[in-house]
């Protein structure tokens, strides 16, 4: 108990911006030696890995499917842009093939090609069935890859154990980006060995490896992070300085104008 205490007071000076001396904003401080991994061939601890940025996300997430037991299943998205009352002409026809549309990166999609494996993470990435729970960032366990339905174990949230089924669907995502709406019928699920700080909001996990290859940028980022456990054993820290090295102090963001009003 006086262990859970001291994790949890330590969070909140962290979120309070009250680590390292009172500072409002960008401040150094340091990670006490337990929480942190010295070497990157350290295992990290099961469960989760949380890092964020959504590039060093998709870098882990391929480098550990590669290890992980198991043959590949590929699935591709189907993409083509939506039929509108203005048609395009031929130029637009090429510069818009479906080659080049198989290449965009869409926000809130994973990329045209889907690879997975039985017994991997995965999260789901669209509302499916709200009343049964499976939401944006519902977590699952890989159970049956079938052709065009996935098996999975719900492994978050409220029914933890279920078994679901997650089908191709078609959605016109809304990307402000792009100059056009695109269709694509896909699986709306991502591998997810590790996942991004903000995806984490809001879910419990027994053990987290925190992976901060450069600092956090946002407000409270790194206290999101840690308190996602709910003891000091729950956490390990991986954290690089500016030369690559690994180190034992980052950054902690905190405008403490945030709590004026609260």
């Amino acid at each position: 108990m006086e262990s859970i205490k001291k994790f949890a007071k330590w969070l909140l000076d962290i979120g309070e911006g009250n680590v390292g001396g009172d500072n409002d904003g960008d401040a150094i401080i340091e990670i006490p030696e337990d929480l942190l991994i010295n070497d990157v061939s350290d295992p990290i601890q099961k469960r989760a890995i949380l890092s964020h940025k959504n590039e060093v996300v998709h870098d882990i997430n391929d480098h550990l499917l590669a290890l992980f037991p198991g043959e590949e299943k590929e699935y591709l998205s189907s993409d083509s842009i939506c039929q509108t009352e203005q048609t395009l002409d031929p130029f637009q026809e090429s510069l818009y093939s479906t080659e080049n549309l198989n290449a965009l990166k869409i926000s809130g999609l994973h990329n045209h090609r889907l690879v997975l494996k039985f017994g991997v993470p995965v999260m789901l990435l669209r509302n499916i069935d709200q009343k049964n729970d499976l939401c944006n960032g519902t977590r699952l366990q890989i159970t049956f890859l079938g052709k065009r339905v996935i098996e999975a174990e719900v492994i978050s949230g409220e029914n933890i154990g279920s078994r679901v089924f997650i089908p191709r669907i078609n959605m016109i995502p809304s990307d402000k980006k792009n100059p056009f709406s695109i269709s694509t019928q896909t699986i709306s699920l991502s591998v997810c060995f590790a996942m991004t700080i903000n995806k984490s909001q809001g879910q419990s996990l027994s053990r987290v490896g925190l992976y901060l290859k450069d600092p956090v940028f946002t407000h409270s980022q790194l206290y999101v992070a840690l308190s996602r456990v709910k003891t000091r054993d729950g956490v390990k820290i991986l954290i690089f300085d500016d030369e690559g090295k690994p180190t034992n102090q980052t950054a902690n963001i905190v405008y403490k104008e945030i709590f004026g009003n609260l």
